[in-house]
């Protein structure tokens, strides 16, 4: 045993302990999905952080954060993003990368502390990059998925591992908690399958935002439309601009709807871990 396993006391029979209890299936019951802003001049040194770091010792590497995946949007992406008065990104071309994560359903808590916990200590240690903003970041509860093709092809809890060619934000706002239930239930059981027939769009999640610790790092504002937004992640087969035209209209149809106002439509396609790829694509 080395020196310095023998001066830190890391507990490592209580590793057993945890994992003899509590919920350990593999359903995605909540979602970390956040979008940010690196500052002007800062892309680079923003995307390196990201992808050498932050990736694995603020997210991959925690308790029950069991699937990740990075996406970006270029300026031609950014540029597809509707409406242009959104209440999620002032402008609506803010926020060109977007990490979105899996939480094992019923660890959400339990993830909670640790997560407060290991970034109080990163951002004590100068390992979180300041010079980004956080345009849409919270913790969400899975509330459902639909699929295109039913029984067949890769299930929710494979989504951020299949290799999808794109994805597309789209964020709902209803008038109130009642409304959005209705919302919800147009989308799960009308709309959504509508929209997903014989679409590039192998699956949709649907998300509804949760509150962050009052304890969070003081850089994440506190989560707006807990109440009332949905948050969906389409999952794509092809490169969103070249089927763009399908994701047209998606806020005209919750409008005629008369279930809520979309805020945000926005497309991405994956990143490529350890390297640069698109960073100089954002401005």
């Amino acid at each position: 045993m080395t020196t310095e396993h023998q001066s830190q006391d890391t507990r490592p029979d209580a590793y057993a302990e945890l994992a003899a209890v509590g919920p350990y299936g593999v359903r995605p019951g909540h979602a970390l999905i956040t979008m940010v802003e690196p500052h002007p001049g800062h892309e680079y040194a923003y995307n390196r952080w990201y992808e050498d770091d932050h990736y694995y010792a603020g997210a991959m590497a925690m308790p029950w954060m069991y699937a990740g995946r990075r996406w970006v949007a270029t300026r031609e992406l950014q540029e597809l993003r509707y409406p242009e008065k959104s209440a999620v990104a002032q402008p609506v071309t803010a926020g060109c990368y977007i990490s979105t994560y899996w939480v094992t359903e019923g660890r959400y808590d339990e993830h909670m502390k640790w997560t407060v916990g290991i970034n109080k200590r990163l951002n004590r240690d100068g390992r979180v990059y300041q010079d980004r903003t956080h345009v849409f970041t919270s913790f969400q509860d899975h509330e459902a998925t639909v699929y295109r093709d039913g029984a067949a092809g890769p299930r929710d809890f494979h989504a951020l591992d299949h290799p999808y060619a794109g994805l597309v934000l789209q964020v709902i706002d209803a008038d109130g908690p009642e409304q959005r239930a209705e919302l919800l239930e147009w989308l799960r059981s009308r709309a959504l399958s509508k929209r997903l027939h014989g679409s590039p769009a192998a699956m949709v999640t649907v998300f509804r935002p949760t509150p962050l610790p009052g304890d969070r790092m003081t850089y994440v504002k506190q989560v707006e439309g807990v109440d009332t937004r949905l948050t969906l992640l389409w999952f794509l087969e092809a490169d969103p601009r070249t089927c763009w035209e399908r994701f047209r209209g998606l806020d005209a149809e919750v409008a005629q709807a008369g279930l809520g106002r979309v805020e945000l439509v926005a497309p991405f396609i994956p990143t490529v871990p350890g390297t640069d790829r698109y960073v100089g694509e954002l401005r």
